[in-house]
């Protein structure tokens, strides 16, 4: 399938993007994502860059002191809009705040599309100021996740598009090391979507909650953490 633009493709991912997001899996995920950015979002100034339809920033924004959402994808942010989130159109790679307005600035599902990613975060850590943490997410290639999305069929987004159609990378953590702007220091690795081999098997009664459970014991283990299919690392500036 021909590669579309960025905003193009989220766009029409848009309308049906939250469907299924609210129970299962996807729940799941969200919340080993946002329990990375407990420690550091209570009473902070916080950005998420690449905010989507606000199902992150919603339960970060009434801990915060402020929560700024970004978005490249104008429908995307319409519904976050109409949740009553504070949000802005803009790119990741050319992030319209100043330098240090942040606490906090974090991105998930979103780095992994972005080519040119050593920007994306140097523009990250530039809005954060000094002592503030920068949390990223990556598509690991050395997990269950990556195996699989290499041998399965693209996934449909919408009736007419697959996720084929977008620009998509893999990083492993020491090429995630080179991408860092050298003022960040990782201080912290999680993994998100460690044992799970399809995420129909959330929707199983009791094998749901059994890999709920797994999941949630992996995302910090040392063991495991670095397997996940999502990788999640925070970084402190200095």
């Amino acid at each position: 399938m021909q590669r579309r633009p960025n905003r193009e493709y989220y766009d029409e991912f848009a309308a049906g993007y939250e469907k299924r997001r609210h129970h299962g899996y996807h729940a799941l995920i969200d919340r080993l994502e946002i329990a990375a950015l407990l420690p550091f979002a209570d009473g902070a100034r916080v950005l998420e860059a690449g905010c989507g339809t606000g199902m992150i920033l919603k339960e970060i924004a009434p801990i915060a002191a402020t929560a700024v959402g970004l978005d490249l994808s104008p429908g995307m942010l319409a519904q976050a809009r109409a949740r009553g989130l504070q949000v802005v159109h803009g790119s990741v790679t050319d992030l319209p705040f100043g330098d240090g307005d942040f606490d906090l600035a974090y991105s998930f599902k979103v780095l992994a599309h972005v080519e040119k990613i050593e920007r994306a975060l140097a523009e990250m850590a530039r809005v954060v100021r000094p002592g503030g943490h920068v949390v990223a997410e990556f598509y690991n290639p050395w997990s269950l996740r990556g195996l699989i999305k290499r041998l399965k069929p693209p996934t449909k987004i919408s009736s007419s598009t697959t996720d084929a159609a977008v620009y998509t990378r893999y990083d492993s953590l020491p090429s995630i090391r080179r991408h860092l702007p050298a003022n960040l220091d990782i201080i912290d690795v999680r993994g998100v979507r460690v044992v799970t081999p399809f995420s129909s098997v959330h929707d199983v009664p009791l094998l749901g909650q059994a890999f709920a459970a797994a999941e949630t014991h992996a995302a910090s283990a040392p063991l495991f953490r670095h397997l996940g299919g999502f990788m999640v690392i925070t970084a402190q500036k200095r």
